[in-house]
């Protein structure tokens, strides 16, 4: 299927590792051009080299940066001639118990995870209007749907950016004009992040990484892990021509695992 969005120009945030990297491959992969953003250079500009090779028919352009920051957020919108794809991602907040965290703590999960998706898509939402033509994915987290007791940062702010779209995505000026604006929440993926927590709480647990992987995909009906490209597939046909009638919504992604009818 040709999704029709070859040489459009895609923002992708944190797309040098994971389900970032994912969804740029996929949109790569579909003749879009695209600006990646991330703070690590090394895998940034590893990913980029490897997204060139594979497509070598797009431009790719990084920007090495905290997309949190308004000197991240600047630099990443300029280097991209126009938005017309914009796919919001971040790192989560970290777990623990609310009662240890302060003003500091909230604020950061909030700017990163709510506050800087609204600032870009508001940099960037007029523009697509004008020209007829706009996708923003925000990559958020399966815990919008089912809130994790000690993920509170991550639930409260992805929480406040879900309603924030609710209310954007219908706007007759945006959905008439072929904008929208989707959430994407994953469940549990084999990212290298991932499997990097999993190994450590395995080491603690007297576990193999297998074993601890095992005890996790166990309750998902699908018995695994997602895949990045399976992630960024969806991502990219959210991002399609076909998929303008699709805005406002939170697709999930959990092999199952969220036990809810709707």
């Amino acid at each position: 299927m040709d999704l029709g969005i070859a040489g459009k120009w895609a923002l992708v945030c944190a797309g040098s590792k994971g389900l970032g990297k994912g969804c740029a491959q996929a949109l790569a992969g579909e003749g879009a051009h695209v600006v990646i953003t991330a703070r690590g250079v090394d895998a940034l500009e590893a990913t980029a080299a490897a997204l060139r090779q594979a497509n070598p028919q797009i431009t790719v352009r990084t920007v090495a940066g905290d997309i949190a920051t308004p000197e991240g957020r600047a630099a990443a919108l300029a280097a991209c001639p126009q938005v017309d794809i914009l796919v919001n991602n971040a790192g989560g907040p970290p777990p623990g118990d609310f009662r240890d965290w302060g003003r500091e703590q909230w604020l950061a999960a909030l700017e990163a995870n709510m506050l800087t998706p609204i600032e870009l898509i508001k940099a960037t939402v007029d523009g697509m209007a004008e020209r007829g033509f706009g996708r923003i994915v925000n990559i958020t987290s399966s815990a919008v749907k089912a809130p994790i007791d000690i993920l509170g940062l991550s639930n409260g702010a992805r929480s406040g950016l879900t309603g924030f779209v609710a209310g954007l995505a219908r706007q007759k000026r945006l959905a008439s004009r072929n904008v929208t604006i989707n959430n994407l929440l994953p469940g549990l993926f084999g990212t290298d992040r991932l499997k990097s927590t999993m190994a450590a709480a395995a080491q603690k647990n007297g576990q193999t990484l297998e074993q601890a992987i095992a005890a996790r995909t166990g309750p998902i009906p699908a018995q695994r892990l997602g895949t990045a490209d399976e992630f960024g597939a969806v991502c990219a046909f959210l991002c399609s021509q076909h998929a303008a009638y699709l805005t406002g919504q939170n697709i999930l992604l959990d092999g199952g695992n969220y036990p809810g009818a709707m």
